[in-house]
């Protein structure tokens, strides 16, 4: 009985480690939790965008890895872009925005 419990435990032990490993991040792929993190700072900068009346929100794409937000579309000016940038350093979570936005 002392052997099985001993087999049970060390396979309860293997399959814990591999499911914590197989969750955890690297440098080019996201665990899960900062997935969900990540989609959250992008909904919260599309609606700070949306928010803005002087912006147009079908004109920004918005996406989020490891909390580096990348702004991308054809806007109508710089004002727009540099108001864009403004609007989504604004945005709890967010460490740094890239632009690669341009103008129409």
């Amino acid at each position: 009985m002392k052997k099985v419990s001993k087999i049970l435990s060390a396979i309860f032990l293997a399959v814990t480690l591999v499911s914590v490993v197989g969750c955890a991040s690297t440098s080019k792929k996201e665990g899960t939790g900062e997935y969900i993190d990540d989609a959250a700072i992008t909904l919260k900068v599309k609606a700070a965008i949306f928010n803005e009346s002087t912006l147009k929100v079908a004109e920004i794409n918005v996406e989020t890895f490891k909390g580096v937000v990348q702004l991308s579309g054809f806007v109508n000016s710089q004002v727009d872009i540099n108001k864009a940038i403004a609007v989504a350093r604004g945005v709890h979570g967010v460490t740094s925005v890239k632009n690669d936005m341009r103008l129409k």
